[in-house]
């Protein structure tokens, strides 16, 4: 039997605006696959409750005929429902303190919990996310962010041009403004001061392309890690170009037992024989992108020590760092604090450890906003829900009623279901400890 789908709006935060299933994609549902599907009113919502409406798709204040719930963000505790299925990220999978309670209301309530960031292929590699948004929402930022702090610094710049991502009207027009920033570095070269300007990307993955996506607007000039050291002494180094560079895991981290070469496999299965390396390049960054998953059994790539020390001496080259990653106290220690994105940055006073908001004072920029896809509302929402429909079928047509082993689910939908009918299910029981 098919099952009633309600999108909920999104209410954890003011500035969120995305949607999991645009109106078009939820037209072709209802008519190819006969499905119901309600959309929650909204006054804030990229796509309008009038958008939903005009392809004759019900728009309603109540959900609760919905046996089924797709989201994005977190659900406040208060409008969960008994034995409901919901669907969203619920930053839960790593025992994330500020969302056990709302994990174990869903498991007294007797709710199903599908979690997208765990809907993967037989490889584990993930299937449905927000594409590379996060990336190019956080390179805007970033360059943002530099042409502030810069300007602070009594460095005037071109990167004072840029502004957020959300304060464009889309993604092309924050393209075209980029580009003409472009045109100015590539015309009349960077500030003395600024050169050469060198931005390092932490990372190769969807989120790192989308990031160099942006940074390809500028005219840019790439170099290997082991360049870098003598990169800012070489007399040809141009002040018309942004030179890039790429950090890959064994630019990262080295073997304790420097007897044996790097071995990524190794790496990913056995972290503990090896120790970062990654603080030797910072000297040389202008800019530092990090893209990378983290979690605490890796290596650091910036612990505050090494900061403190940079700053101690002087003002280094290093201005800003785009933590688009964003672990609070993890790749970057000195990400003390996640920002939204109307308050995106902070600097790390390495004095006292603490953030100041804005771009004033010793130590670095940090960028460090918590849901970046969000500041590209309409693009990201056209670009996931293109990939979520092709799942909503098969979640809606489940059986829910038996047990989880004779649940007929898609087999990417089933890997994902953290909780089941009230139980944690097998591969995430680990959950319990953090109860």
């Amino acid at each position: 039997m098919t099952q009633r789908v309600g999108i909920r709006r999104e209410d954890k935060y003011p500035w969120e605006r995305r949607v999991p299933l645009i109106p078009q994609d939820v037209k072709k549902l209802v008519e190819k696959d006969r499905l119901e599907i309600v959309a929650q009113r909204s006054q804030k919502r990229i796509f309008t409750d009038e958008e939903y409406r005009q392809l004759g798709i019900e728009v309603a204040e109540d959900l609760s005929s919905c046996p089924i719930i797709v989201g994005i963000k977190e659900i406040p505790i208060p409008v969960l429902e008994k034995g409901k299925t919901y669907v969203f990220f619920s930053h839960t999978i790593k025992g994330q303190s500020y969302n056990m309670a709302m994990l174990s209301r869903m498991l007294e309530l007797r709710c199903t919990l599908i979690d997208y960031e765990k809907v993967t292929d037989e490889d584990g590699r993930r299937l449905i996310f927000f594409g590379n948004y996060a990336g190019l929402a956080g390179m805007i930022d970033t360059l943002w962010a530099l042409g502030k702090r810069l300007a602070w610094g009594g460095i005037p710049n071109f990167f004072e041009g840029v502004n957020r991502a959300l304060d464009y009207r889309d993604l092309a027009a924050a393209k075209e403004a980029i580009g003409r920033v472009g045109e100015r570095i590539a015309d009349a070269g960077l500030p003395e001061a600024i050169t050469p300007l060198v931005v390092g990307f932490a990372g190769y993955g969807n989120v790192s392309r989308g990031a160099q996506e942006i940074l390809a607007l500028l005219p840019v000039c790439e170099v290997a890690p082991e360049e870098l050291r003598t990169l800012h002494k070489e007399k040809e180094t141009s002040n018309r170009v942004v030179y890039k560079v790429v950090f890959k895991e064994e630019d990262m981290v080295k073997r304790v037992d420097s007897k044996r070469p790097f071995d990524l496999q190794e790496y990913y299965q056995y972290p503990e024989l090896y120790q970062g390396v990654f603080e030797r390049y910072l000297a040389h960054l202008s800019v530092l992108v990090n893209a990378i998953y983290w979690d605490t059994a890796y290596p650091r790539l910036v612990t505050k020590i090494a900061v403190k020390k940079m700053y101690e001496k002087s003002q280094p080259r290093l201005r800003v760092i785009g933590d688009i990653s964003c672990d609070v106290e993890g790749a970057i220690e000195c990400t003390i604090k996640s920002t939204d994105p109307h308050n995106p940055v902070y600097v790390y006073n390495v004095a006292d450890d603490q953030a100041i908001d804005g771009v004033e004072g010793n130590g670095p920029v940090i960028m460090a906003v918590e849901i970046l896809p969000a500041e590209l509302p309409r693009e990201a929402s056209v670009y996931f829900s293109g990939v979520l429909k092709g799942y909503i079928p098969g979640i809606a047509q489940a059986d829910f009623t038996g047990d989880f082993d004779a649940c007929d689910l898609p087999a990417p939908i089933k890997r994902a279901v953290i909780a089941y009918r009230g139980e944690l299910t097998p591969d995430y029981s680990y959950l319990k400890k953090y109860l």
